[in-house]
């Protein structure tokens, strides 16, 4: 099977293509406009609020609120935005990397559906969000250690994006639903740790769900070359 390392690699040099930059500018224009809205509805509320509650002359404070509300809620929960967002995007990166690397398998692979995408897009985000409610209560309980809480939600979220980006591979060429998975979780969780990573960097967290999707698709496919968990 090829490493993780290989993968991220060919991953990488593949960044270039005109189907990825596509995909890119679509996720991230789309994640943008999310969080705009967001923050358009949050300054909308909290500007009414402060304005009925403490008088017309303070309602531009919700301007400000609604500003730093907004950064705050992005850093936080731009892993889980883009990953939902890359969801409906996820196949146009799969497809590239498989008709460029492996075009028996693109021949192959049946079409998902725009149903199907979305209930495995609010599958994963109800997956997301209960796992890191979860996980929240053991990360608070360790935030006196400094790097506990960050890693507690590292582990809970590299398991879950690990397992959706073998699966946005994995899904269109499953010939049954107890096929056994191609890769091991050890290689899921792993390459779920460098996307989760890489979703911590500004900016570079706007290439780390193409780079998932299309490592992970380097991965599903030479593993099922070799056999289950090779």
């Amino acid at each position: 099977m090829v490493s993780l390392s290989r993968a991220l690699v060919l991953a990488i040099v593949q960044l270039g293509d005109p189907a990825i930059l596509k995909v890119l500018a679509k996720t991230a224009v789309v994640t943008l406009l999310v969080f705009a809205a967001g923050g358009t509805a949050l300054y909308v509320a909290l500007d009414s609020a402060i304005g009925t509650a403490f008088g017309i002359e303070a309602a531009g404070l919700g301007a400000l609120a609604a500003a730093a509300a907004t950064v705050l809620a992005a850093w936080f929960l731009f892993r889980v935005v883009a990953l939902f967002v890359l969801q409906f995007f996820a196949e146009d990166v799969v497809r590239a990397v498989e008709q460029r690397h492996y075009p028996q398998a693109a021949a192959n692979a049946r079409r998902i559906g725009f149903g199907e995408e979305l209930g495995h897009a609010l599958r994963s985000l109800g997956r997301t969000l209960v796992a890191n409610a979860l996980a929240l209560p053991v990360a608070g309980l360790l935030l006196f250690t400094g790097v506990g809480a960050a890693a507690v939600f590292l582990v809970v979220n590299a398991l879950l994006v690990g397992r959706e980006l073998h699966d946005a591979v994995w899904l269109p060429h499953r010939v049954h639903a107890a096929e056994a998975a191609p890769i091991g979780g050890a290689t899921r969780f792993l390459l779920g740790a460098v996307v989760v990573a890489l979703l911590a960097i500004p900016f570079l967290n706007l290439l780390a769900p193409i780079l998932g999707a299309a490592s992970a698709t380097h991965l599903v496919h030479r593993a099922r070359e070799k056999g289950p968990h090779a």
